[in-house]
């Protein structure tokens, strides 16, 4: 598994390209701007879009959702809950294309020969998720190096963040974390130095 990060937009937010380096197959996690830039990398690698994931549902993830879509035919997946006909807010403005995939908690979807497991973690949105792909957490806004997400925006909640930063905190084994913003860290990292990990740990 070979997982890239493009930086896009003006907020700087990490889109992943996961890729299976034996079948040059594809998934794409929150391609949130820059379309082109993300097809370039596709196309230049020659991979095959397989689906693409979106974490939560604000704009600096989803920008680019339908454009990426479009030109390779992969289905979007995203939960329901951040999805524009549900939030009447400006901080959502994504609504999920009639081909896409709502998940939930739990789901399980085999997609360029990887299993992505959909954990929920909202706190900064309602429908806020972590994408477990192997030994990868894709955190969205929830879990960033140091921190975590905001919880004043429209669905955010900081006792619910901190009950979704508990699950995580609470996986057996190390990860490492790919978070929406900045750089990437590892579980055993945040669960050490993280102040809002250590409070839910202890917390709860």
């Amino acid at each position: 598994m070979l997982i890239k990060t493009i930086p896009v937009g003006h907020l700087e937010t990490n889109c992943y390209i996961v890729t299976n380096e034996e079948t040059l197959e594809c998934v794409v996690i929150d391609p949130g701007d820059e379309s082109n830039t993300i097809l370039d990398y596709i196309e230049d690698n020659r991979l095959k879009c397989q689906a693409i994931f979106i974490t939560h549902g604000h704009y600096d993830h989803t920008g680019a959702a339908d454009a990426v879509a479009e030109e390779t035919g992969a289905r979007v997946y995203m939960s329901k809950a951040d999805d524009k006909r549900v939030m009447n807010s400006h901080s959502f403005v994504y609504a999920l294309p009639d081909s896409g995939i709502y998940f939930t908690d739990g789901d399980v979807f085999r997609a360029a020969g990887m299993d992505f497991e959909i954990m929920a973690t909202p706190g900064h949105s309602q429908g806020s998720v972590t994408i477990r792909c192997g030994s990868a957490l894709f955190t969205g806004d929830t879990l960033f190096k140091g921190s975590c997400g905001r919880t004043d925006l429209d669905g955010g909640d900081t006792e619910t963040m901190l009950h979704s930063l508990k699950r995580l905190c609470s996986l057996e084994g190390d990860f490492e974390v790919y978070p929406g913003h900045m750089e990437s860290s590892t579980l055993i990292r945040e669960k050490m130095l993280n102040y809002y990990c250590r409070l839910a740990m202890s917390k709860y």
